[in-house]
């Protein structure tokens, strides 16, 4: 009886181990692998919920949305805040390597916060576009708020301005950039072949640098990209030395890097010479918002 039951439970321990044997093997490759759902994800809801935002505010109706009412664009914000980091929190847990916690934490935390305080900046902002304020010029410049009565009411507008356009930018976007530095750092092997991207992983690189280009412009945190990217290829020289390449996850990640340079760089040269844009963007690092050049080049025009 004795050598029965001992039997059965070294049986049950085998099935128990192979089973979590299986399991580990099933992880380890989910996590080598191309990461094609998470990357299609966040270049979906990127496109839908961030770029697509403002569009939203501009085409559905007033009458739908009233001003004193959160609008379309609002509740994809509100949706970005969340969707957003849930697939960054992903996308750290499928890295192949054991990646540093606490940061990515803080770096989450500050993202939401910073996302938030945007949100709420952003929509005043849109709002005040559809009484005629003209993003290309400054606050003080606008049409509808240079004459203001009390005066102090325009130092109540600048701050907001400081809340949507600066402090809220860099709480959003530094740990959004720090968070996929800290991803890209986990992506360096010592595969014998040389990495490949995919095809369907090829064909996400335009939209997803597009996108970037996008974030950097009208976000006006060119340093930042340029001070990440200098980061990534300063990574990739030190893992080279050491024997290591990046996989395909961070081969997509620094080709799109690499895209969005290109573009950006397309950007300023087509707007170089522009007068007003010159104006509201002085100093070395000319890069022009997007919806800046919409307002002064053609919304006027329709």
């Amino acid at each position: 009886m004795q050598t029965v039951r001992q039997r059965r439970l070294n049986e049950l321990t085998f099935e128990t181990k192979t089973t979590n044997s299986a399991s580990e093997n099933m992880s380890q490759k989910k996590k080598s692998g191309f990461h094609f759902d998470l990357w299609l994800y966040l270049t979906l809801q990127n496109w839908i919920l961030d770029f697509g935002r403002p569009i939203v505010m501009i085409m559905l109706p007033l009458e739908w949305f009233p001003l004193n009412k959160p609008s379309a664009g609002d509740y994809f914000h509100m949706a970005y805040n969340v969707i957003t980091p849930f697939l960054m929190l992903r996308l750290i847990e499928r890295s192949p390597r054991a990646l540093p916690g606490s940061a990515v934490y803080l770096c989450i935390i500050t993202f939401v916060m910073g996302a938030s305080i945007h949100l709420v900046g952003d929509s005043i902002n849109h709002r005040l576009i559809l009484s005629g304020y003209q993003l290309h010029l400054s606050v003080r410049e606008n049409p509808i708020i240079k004459d203001l009565k009390p005066a102090s009411l325009i130092d109540s507008f600048e701050l907001l301005y400081y809340y949507d356009e600066h402090l809220g930018h860099l709480m959003w976007y530094i740990p959004f950039f720090v968070i996929l530095f800290i991803y890209f750092t986990g992506c360096f092997t010592e595969a014998t072949e040389q990495q490949k991207i995919p095809v369907k992983g090829q064909l996400l690189i335009t939209p997803s640098a597009l996108y970037y280009w996008y974030l950097v412009t009208e976000g006006q945190i060119t340093e930042l990209f340029l001070l990440t990217f200098f980061a990534m290829g300063v990574m990739m020289i030190h893992q080279r030395h050491k024997g290591l390449s990046p996989d395909n996850n961070g081969l997509f990640l620094f080709y799109s890097f690499s895209l969005t340079l290109l573009l950006v760089a397309l950007w300023v040269f087509y707007l170089w010479n522009d007068p007003v844009l010159r104006n509201k963007y002085p100093g070395l690092m000319y890069v022009p918002e997007p919806w800046s050049y919409y307002t002064l080049h053609i919304k006027k025009t329709h």
